[in-house]
């Protein structure tokens, strides 16, 4: 089995960004996962966990697309009320 040490040297990085990059990703892949099975987005959820971006479409969707579906939810709620 190859060590981060091993795997640094392949790519041709250093040790501790990889260890780095690997925490990163797993802490906000881990947050990601967690909003998504809140809400019930089964689909963001099975890509979370497919698909690894060192973070990037975990935030995304934490900070724009899951608050578009909520504000999307919301706005005809605020309609209503205002009849």
């Amino acid at each position: 089995m190859q060590t981060n040490l091993d795997i640094a040297a392949y790519i041709g990085m250093p040790p501790w960004l990889l260890t780095i990059m690997v925490i990163w990703s797993l802490v906000w892949m881990g947050i990601g996962m967690w909003v998504a099975a809140r809400k019930r987005h089964v689909v963001w959820y099975v890509i979370f966990l497919l698909v690894h971006t060192l973070g990037i479409l975990e935030i995304l969707y934490i900070f724009v697309f899951s608050k578009m579906k909520r504000r999307a939810e919301e706005e005809p709620a605020t309609k209503k009320k205002r009849r």
